[in-house]
């Protein structure tokens, strides 16, 4: 009985790899170390999770900023200060406004109530004062 091969993993070329961080950490703020360390223990990972963002952020029926409404208002609910500040500092790349943004949290209290709204606030004061 012949041994069974493994699959060789698919390597991504460093200076790939560091492009792609690069344009992620522009979006996002700091990339997570686990994130990081998927480029080298697991590279085709990297790659799907990269396309997949890609995927997901690119304009089709939503624009990239009414996306970034949402993301904001997501992350707003779930009190993730990370996730609020690195998507307000998205939005505001993208050109939203800082009056759209408190719209959308508005919208947060709403449906999520005080505290996050409260959240939410408070980090857009810190990234558009």
């Amino acid at each position: 009985m012949a041994a069974k091969k493994t699959p060789a993993k698919k390597t991504v070329p460093k200076k790939e790899t560091a492009k792609k961080l690069q344009e992620l950490e522009k979006k996002i703020g700091k990339v997570p170390k686990f994130f990081r360390e998927l480029t080298t223990k697991e590279p085709e990972m990297f790659n799907l999770v990269m396309r997949f963002e890609q995927h997901i952020w690119d304009d089709g029926k939503l624009s990239k900023q009414t996306k970034k409404l949402i993301a904001i208002a997501i992350a707003a609910a779930l009190r993730d200060q990370h996730a609020v500040h690195a998507q307000m500092a998205g939005a505001k790349s993208l050109g939203v406004t800082k009056a759209e943004i408190e719209e959308a949290l508005r919208v947060t209290f709403l449906l999520s109530g005080m505290p996050a709204y409260v959240y939410g606030k408070a980090q857009l004061d810190e990234v558009m004062p």
